[in-house]
């Protein structure tokens, strides 16, 4: 099979754990903190994947310039599309908290085409799928689906637009990646540095505004314990 099909069924893969949390959310939905301690588990995936990654390898290969312009666009685009979908929740007075689901899926959106474009390149060669970068970004989207559609589904959108939705950042976290491995060989390392440092910025933001802040509402102090299990399970898989 040609590798960028490979790596397109491989990022597809990885956003599927998308759709798989919001299916068991609009089945069964489960019980508040224990979502609370899913995020928070993935969250803490997340900060080893950005970390470990996508900033060292970003920082390594692109430099101080590359990694802190592409860290700051991936920060302020999050930053920016978060405050319109707030404002726009404000103007059709839902609640606040219901802006969480949107801005959940935002921040999956620009996490994980970057993400899904480092994972495709990082299979040019025959040098085959990175499994800790994998199971960090499969591991942290359970918890979005499944937090994202709760705060979707509770700002009455139908089962349909949110499965469509989910289904739509797995479609193209796959296409993502399938271009990834296809163009890699040809794209500039400084390019993909900016991916990464871009992907880095969109995660970080996206944690400290959303995911923290709701596994903490519901799950209390425990998340941290929660949190740092996920960061240690990321980081041990990427230094096996």
């Amino acid at each position: 099979m040609p590798e960028p099909i490979q790596a397109g069924l491989w990022g597809a893969l990885a956003g599927s754990a998308l759709v798989l949390g919001s299916v068991v959310t609009l089945i069964r939905p489960l019980p508040r903190r224990m979502v609370a301690f899913v995020m928070a588990f993935g969250a803490g995936a997340l900060v080893s994947a950005l970390t470990f990654d996508l900033s060292e390898e970003a920082f390594r290969v692109g430099g101080t310039l590359v990694f802190a312009l592409g860290l700051a666009a991936g920060s302020l685009v999050y930053y920016a599309g978060a405050r319109i979908i707030g404002w726009r929740a404000r103007g059709s007075h839902q609640r606040s908290a219901q802006a969480g689901g949107p801005a959940i899926a935002l921040g999956a959106l620009l996490d994980g085409v970057p993400e899904s474009l480092v994972l495709g390149a990082t299979m040019v060669g025959g040098a085959g799928l990175n499994p800790s970068f994998f199971a960090a970004v499969l591991i942290s989207n359970l918890p979005e689906g499944l937090a994202g559609t709760r705060d979707l589904a509770g700002g009455g959108l139908s089962r349909r637009w949110i499965l469509g939705l989910w289904v739509g950042v797995a479609v193209a976290s796959g296409l993502a990646a399938g271009f990834g491995s296809a163009v890699s060989s040809a794209m500039d390392a400084v390019v993909l540095a900016g991916a990464q440092s871009f992907a880095a910025g969109a995660i970080l933001t996206m944690l400290a505004d959303t995911m923290f802040p709701e596994a903490f509402e519901a799950g209390g102090d425990e998340v941290g314990l929660a949190t740092a299990l996920g960061f240690a399970a990321a980081f041990l898989l990427s230094r096996t």
